[in-house]
């Protein structure tokens, strides 16, 4: 199957579709070979709508049914621009994230998740079939819905001691296990599937804590507003980490659960930082330092903890080189190196997620990453939506795939 995996993460900055065909090549294999990733900006008004939209804002019904709306229109927009480029006329399904405008956790347990970008319009648009609505369905399991991209990073890793991190928003890590030594994820046949035993590599994933997300803020602050982002990192670079700040910012009893787990913008927003700050007004760059700081200690301390030898970066947050040589420096002897080492470029990797993700789904094969998630056992991800032609779905395949190739031309 050819399929257009789409996402828009936590910087609402653009939606990412990524081409890939997928087969599956034997028993537990599974071939994946890109085609080729398009990446369209969003619209100024539409990113201002869906900021007013996100935690703390309090938002009328009215107006998230438009934004709803909005969003699955650019959305479909943004297939329709892969389709018409590097899927060459030509892809099976589109496989859609949405928007996640709110991720409902309470303490250590996730009751909801709400994204945006209604599918049927991707569907009219292109008039191809898509899945949709990946997370609610491993919430409904008792999971969090999240991180979904330790599900590739299983396939991926090559063997314990390695991790992968992905800094968007939120810092999220997968580490690779021994295999066996997972949270006990049940088998196929218990989860209801009627298929066989085997199991994807066993892994361990969760949302370390925050990255852009307040990184972001403070660069809004420092700008008036004329930009949320710190350019390479260079005003953290030339300010200096306040201790006291930083230890404030770690006391936050998120850190001290234990995963799984996850965390989103509902948590770190621009009102959570403004409390942290407690009345102060330290210098703009000395803040963006020490958030900075925040987030490469973060990630070096969990590295630390699982033992990883290897580590490999995606994400926006690769391109704050400031926060990339904090974390080498804080990390010791751990090797980083971005996912390419994976054979995955850093800016494609969670729209191929999804694309994987969409594919697993159509063939009835369970992809929540329950050492992840933290669900009670595997279900099937996502919704469907049929495209013009009447929903054809092929046979169920019996054995979750344990291996990726990965396919270059």
């Amino acid at each position: 199957m050819r399929m257009i995996g789409l996402l828009s993460g936590t910087s609402h900055d653009a939606a990412d579709a990524a081409v890939a065909d997928l087969d599956f090549s034997a028993p537990g294999e599974l071939t994946m070979r890109p085609r080729g990733l398009v990446s369209t900006p969003f619209p100024p008004d539409l990113r201002a709508e869906l900021l007013a939209a996100l935690p703390p804002a309090a938002v009328p019904a009215g107006r998230l049914c438009r934004l709803d709306t909005r969003l699955g229109r650019f959305f479909g927009t943004a297939a329709a621009r892969a389709l018409a480029g590097p899927a060459e006329g030509r892809a099976d399904w589109i496989a859609s994230h949405g928007q996640t405008v709110y991720h409902w956790v309470e303490g250590a347990r996730a009751h909801g998740t709400l994204q945006l970008g209604a599918a049927a319009w991707i569907a009219e648009t292109t008039g191809l079939p898509v899945v949709s609505d990946f997370r609610g369905r491993d919430v409904a399991a008792g999971g969090h819905g999240a991180p979904l991209v330790a599900a590739l990073d299983a396939l991926l890793l090559p063997g314990p001691g390695h991790g992968a991190l992905n800094l968007g928003g939120i810092a999220n890590l997968t580490v690779r296990l021994p295999d066996g030594d997972g949270p006990g994820a049940p088998s196929r046949r218990e989860a209801g599937s009627g298929a066989g035993t085997a199991a994807a590599p066993a892994v361990l994933g969760y949302d370390v804590g925050p990255a852009g997300a307040l990184i972001d803020e403070a660069a809004a602050w420092a700008t008036q507003g004329e930009s949320r982002v710190d350019t390479g990192g260079a005003r953290a670079a030339r300010g200096t980490v306040d201790e006291r700040l930083l230890a404030r910012l770690l006391d936050d009893p998120y850190y001290r659960l234990p995963p799984p787990k996850s965390t989103g913008k509902e948590h770190f927003h621009a009102g959570y930082l403004r409390d942290r700050l407690a009345g102060a007004r330290p210098d703009p760059d000395d803040l963006l330092a020490t958030l900075t700081e925040l987030t490469a200690r973060l990630v070096a301390d969990a590295c630390r903890a699982h033992g990883l030898s290897d580590l490999y970066v995606s994400g926006g947050g690769l391109r704050n080189h400031h926060l990339t040589a904090r974390l080498r420096a804080r990390a010791g002897n751990v090797r980083i190196v971005d996912s390419t080492a994976l054979g995955v470029a850093p800016q494609e990797k969670e729209a191929l997620l999804f694309a994987l993700l969409g594919f697993l789904a159509v063939h009835g094969v369970p992809a929540n990453p329950v050492g992840a998630t933290g669900a009670r056992h595997l279900v099937l991800l996502g919704s469907l939506t049929p495209g013009r032609a009447p929903l054809r779905l092929p046979d169920p395949v019996a054995e979750p795939p344990r291996r990726l190739v990965l396919l270059r031309d």
